[in-house]
């Protein structure tokens, strides 16, 4: 009976805050003070169990890759769509599909995790595997240092059960087997990029150095590796097969993405796994919400190109093979500490017609200080979307919005794409 309670009133709770438009984490909060095991209870009826996913950047895009690939081979998968990715969170995820008899009917959990949570959640729900993706600059003001947080996912990839998959080419993470030391389990397994896709990109991957003392490790072979590369194509080796697939999004970082999340479904799946499967899957991918998705905007379309760090928006800037055509650039108090942006390469750009967010004026002087004209700015978001709206329909391209987080959310609901939990 306690446990009929806690759902229902989690379910009343959660019905009551998405009728104010979006999400919360407010009745996962809710349900775990009723019923403290309710994360637990639930997650240990996944026959095929949890499937972790940490990192700096790539954290939704992936969740949603490896949760396609495993839905396309015949898996029923829970995740967190809304990126959730903390504890009352994720329990707020579950109430979207647990019955009252607290069943969740799902054979397998991807789900995005926030780092500072790692450890915890590992210990509540006990994966069987974790995906590390990269370790890089971002949210110092919260983190201080790249090192503590690379310790927090090293930290929970060893409480893995059977799998930890990992960044051969990032040198925090792919040190793991030091952390094992002489322990065969969980096995480790690494993803990456060839040699001659990474000479050809102009900033690399990113990924933080390490500054540690240590000797370097030999560079191990990749169970996902980028072979080739171009815009939304990519070529991807996964053990013995090579497979040819269309991105969700374009740009390097989504490549390696998807050999992150190719490896892991293997390593999920086992001999179940199925190239042909995996093409089919990317095929009909739509991107997650915000990154590289498109939207109607009148008679025109809009694409959403998120970013949270100074890596990250390098790497969507290095995905641009011609400048676009009508830019709009927003940055708000979400992101407090915009000091990275000193730090990225703008050369992507010849001009941005719009920039807003409470961050616009510091933006429109780096633009300035970068030689990138901008013709508005306008801090209001609401007032800038409607500035761009008044734009004539570029010709053979579509308008191009650069959002952090708090932004892109804000813009979808205007445009009136609100409910992200059922964009997966």
């Amino acid at each position: 009976m306690r446990r009929f309670f806690a759902i229902l009133l989690g379910r009343l709770a959660r019905f009551a805050t998405r009728l104010r438009g979006g999400g919360s984490a407010f009745p996962g909060y809710l349900v775990r003070k009723v019923w403290p095991r309710f994360i637990e209870d639930v997650s240990s009826q996944w026959g095929h169990g949890v499937v972790f996913v940490l990192g700096s950047n790539g954290k939704s895009t992936t969740t949603h890759m490896v949760s396609e690939l495993l839905r396309a081979h015949g898996l029923r998968v829970f995740t967190n769509p809304s990126g959730a990715n903390l504890p009352q969170g994720i329990a707020s995820a579950m109430l979207s599909e647990v019955t009252l008899a607290g069943k969740l009917p799902a054979d397998v959990a991807v789900l995005e995790v926030d780092e500072a949570f790692a450890v915890d959640l590992a210990r509540l729900l006990s994966p069987r595997t974790v995906l590390m993706l990269n370790c890089q600059v971002d949210q110092l003001y919260r983190f201080y240092e790249t090192e503590r947080v690379a310790d927090m996912m090293l930290d929970a990839s060893v409480l893995a059960s059977e799998h930890i998959v990992t960044n051969r080419e990032d040198p925090l993470l792919s040190q793991v087997q030091s952390r094992l030391g002489s322990k065969s389990v969980p096995d480790v397994s690494y993803f990456g990029a060839s040699d001659s896709v990474l000479a050809a990109s102009k900033h690399g991957l990113l990924n933080a150095p390490d500054f540690r003392d240590g000797a370097e490790a030999a560079r191990p072979a990749a169970l996902g590796e980028v072979r080739s590369f171009g815009g939304r194509e990519a070529t991807i080796a996964v053990g013995g097969d090579v497979v040819s697939v269309e991105l969700p999004a374009r740009g390097l970082h989504y490549a390696v993405d998807a050999a992150a999340a190719c490896a892991t479904a293997r390593l999920v799946l086992g001999d179940g796994f199925d190239t042909k499967r995996v093409v089919q899957a990317f095929g009909s991918m739509r991107p997650a919400y915000g990154r590289g998705e498109v939207i109607p905007f009148g008679d025109e379309s809009v694409e959403f190109v998120m970013f949270k760090n100074g890596p990250s928006l390098q790497l969507n800037l290095d995905s641009l093979s011609t400048p676009p055509k009508q830019v709009m650039f927003a940055l708000d108090e979400g992101t407090p500490d915009i000091s990275w942006i000193y730090d990225v390469d703008f050369d992507a750009l010849d001009h941005v017609d719009v920039v807003t967010g409470e961050k616009s004026w510091q933006v429109a002087l780096r633009l300035a200080y970068a030689g990138v004209p901008v013709t508005t700015v306008e801090p209001d978001l609401e007032k800038a979307i409607e500035l761009m709206r008044a734009l004539p329909a570029p010709e053979h391209d579509r308008k191009l919005w650069f959002v952090n987080y708090e932004q892109m959310m804000l813009a979808r609901k205007y445009l009136g794409f609100a409910d992200l939990e059922t964009r997966l």
